[in-house]
């Protein structure tokens, strides 16, 4: 079975993802971890150095990768959806995706406290990453995560073993 999260940066994919797979005897990959061994450096690195659509393009191959996989559960990254191309991938890897959704606020609180974030997590807008960004990309994903999505799961009150025992009671 492939298992996919999909949701905005800070939502918990990667630490629920982690916890789930545990749970379910399965293995876990995370999208964003593989385009960093793929390229060598860190996220930001690729976003100051070659850009975003550079990094977009790393993104890409590593869902194509990530959709090829079984017995996974897999995070992919908060933009992962933002290409045709990867949602239809998504769409025809039969995977049971998960959109896990998260107040703002919320996010702006967990991303901030993740020590890793500015490495992982460069800013996106000119709005530098903060409140504005959040609400104003939020508003432009939201519906690309629920179109590859078959459930929802809210997490904004969520812990990671919370969430992840409700994943595995919703697949």
């Amino acid at each position: 079975m492939l298992i996919m999260l999909v949701g905005y940066r800070g939502s918990g994919k990667s630490s629920i993802g982690r916890r789930l797979a545990c749970e379910l005897s399965q293995n876990f990959a995370d999208t964003d971890a593989m385009i960093v061994r793929q390229a060598g450096r860190s996220i930001a690195g690729i976003f100051i150095d070659q850009g975003e659509a550079y990094f977009r393009d790393l993104e890409a191959a590593a869902v194509a990768e990530a959709c090829k996989l079984d017995d996974h559960v897999v995070a992919l990254g908060g933009g992962a959806v933002l290409r045709p191309e990867n949602r239809a991938a998504i769409k025809a890897s039969g995977a049971s995706v998960i959109y896990l959704k998260c107040d703002p606020a919320v996010l702006l609180r967990r991303i901030g406290a993740d020590p890793s974030s500015a490495e992982s997590r460069p800013p996106l807008t000119s709005a530098g990453g903060g409140i504005e960004e959040i609400q104003r990309l939020l508003t432009e994903r939201e519906s690309l995560y629920r179109e590859v999505a078959a459930r929802e799961l809210e997490v904004t009150h969520l812990g990671v073993e919370e969430a992840a025992l409700c994943i595995a009671r919703l697949i």
